[in-house]
């Protein structure tokens, strides 16, 4: 096994170098447009969120259509039976559907 030139390691140890800062900038761009940190959501699967997710579908006006009402409806029975994670992502794609309705 030959070893590259000890020019080409320096190069890409300098280029390795530089990403680093860059990645940092990139992530940190939200707070330097604004001047505040961004607020975390954290979510959960779980029954509460699932409540959370229904009481934010009501009030659309797509939510009593087809698809999105259906949609609810399985994501409800879901939590209801334990199943908080599937349900999550059904009335997720309610919430989706109903603004598509819209």
């Amino acid at each position: 096994m030959a070893w590259p030139p000890a020019g080409e390691i320096g190069f890409a140890m300098v280029c390795d170098m530089l990403r680093l800062p860059i990645l940092a900038l990139v992530v940190a761009a939200p707070v330097f447009a604004t001047g505040a940190e961004p607020v975390a959501r954290v979510t959960t699967d779980s029954p509460d969120y699932c409540r959370e997710l229904a009481q934010r579908l009501a009030p659309m006006p797509g939510a009593r259509t087809e698809p999105a009402r259906s949609l609810a409806e399985d994501g409800l029975r879901l939590c209801e039976n334990g199943n908080p994670r599937s349900g999550v992502a059904r009335l997720r794609r309610a919430i989706r559907a109903a603004r598509l309705e819209h």
